[in-house]
């Protein structure tokens, strides 16, 4: 029963996808000994109630004796919000079951030992690796202090993103595009190329109902970009360039004021991309998606920067060996040399299917 509860536990906290960064996605369930559910609460908002308050808070009546289950280990630290652990306490609920230990130094097994000091039953590794999952963005963030980050692209069956001339609208369906949608909703921002922003003038916003926009990032070493490209509209949303630390300053006011440059050292010519990454982090950014081409797609995956992949694949061949490949100029001659990935789920759109993976670390 703790399992099924556990999975109420992680469909509860996806409810708040794309509100909560750079907190972890938390929900928390009461219920009696016999597995009869109370109360339920949610990490709703950044700077918000956490789940286990929201959940305690919602029932009025007397919580003694009773249990909670929660995908990620209560905090034993003041933040934004007072510890929960010290409210579980105070209300006395006697079992606490977790999915994952926090990695958060400030929590760590904090709030666990704070809980077991205080007599309370603790039980962990409850559905461990999907409650992993759920949070992986969290997870990598406060293990290897960077952003997570994360490609969409769509393909043909034998791989290519658009033909020789660069046609590629539209490869996947309406149904696939949907999905991209709710993809830019979860994430924090979204990153692409100049290149990509010249040929194909993209907007990078997400259009779906009670969407939220994600961050727009541009690469661009020497900002060859347009000043009315759709991708600097002044929506409201954070909108930031990475140019090279040669660019001038003069140059810089040039383009709109909405828009936040960031200078960054260059390695083979190009924006050194882990240094990129580094800046982005510093500023708050705890997840990307990368929407490029396959010279930028290839620039990350050969740097080690990638976490996973979103592959929309189309029921369509295009058969042109000089079409774009969503990987492009590695060239190699042993099959062993293959970045490899785990194919972490599969899924049958309307036409097409979404392959998601992650990448292994050598």
């Amino acid at each position: 029963m703790y399992k099924e509860l556990m999975r109420k536990c992680i469909e509860l906290a996806k409810k708040s996808e794309g509100h909560t960064s750079p907190n972890p996605l938390v929900g928390a369930i009461i219920f009696d000994d016999d597995f009869n559910i109370i109360s339920q609460g949610r990490h709703e908002k950044y700077g918000e109630n956490h789940a286990e308050r929201n959940a305690i808070l919602s029932y009025n009546g007397d919580l003694k004796g009773k249990n909670i289950i929660v995908n990620l280990e209560p905090c034993s630290h003041y933040g934004k919000t007072p510890p929960c652990a010290d409210l579980i306490i105070e209300k006395g609920i006697k079992r606490v079951v977790l999915g994952n230990v926090d990695p958060n130094p400030k929590v760590a097994g904090g709030g666990i030992k704070k809980l077991k000091d205080a007599g309370i039953e603790v039980i962990t590794g409850v559905l461990k690796d999907e409650c992993y999952e759920l949070n992986e963005v969290f997870m990598i963030n406060q293990i290897h202090k960077r952003s997570f980050v994360a490609i969409k692209t769509a393909t043909t069956l034998d791989g290519k993103i658009a033909t020789k001339t660069g046609s590629s609208k539209w490869i996947t369906d309406e149904v696939s595009r949907l999905e991209v949608q709710k993809l830019r909703n979860k994430y924090d921002a979204i990153l692409t190329s100049s290149e990509t922003v010249i040929k194909d003038n993209p907007s990078m916003t997400c259009r779906m109902d009670n969407g939220r926009n994600p961050i727009r990032i541009v690469l661009d070493t020497n900002l060859k970009t347009y000043n009315d490209s759709k991708i600097y509209d002044d929506d409201g949303t954070r909108v930031i360039v990475i140019v090279s630390e040669y660019i001038e300053e003069c140059k810089l006011k040039e383009y709109k004021q909405n828009i936040e440059f960031i200078k960054c050292p260059l390695k083979n010519g190009h924006i050194d991309i882990k240094k990129a990454l580094e800046k982005l982090y510093e500023n708050g950014i705890m997840s990307v998606l990368i929407e490029a081409g396959g010279t930028l797609n290839n620039a990350f995956i050969q740097e080690n920067l990638v976490d996973k992949l979103y592959q929309f694949v189309a029921p369509k061949i295009l058969a042109d060996n000089t079409g774009i490949n969503f990987v492009q100029g590695c060239d190699r001659s042993d099959i062993n040399d293959c970045n490899n990935l785990t194919i972490t789920s599969t899924k049958l759109l309307k036409n097409d299917i979404m392959i998601v993976g992650k990448f292994q670390r050598g």
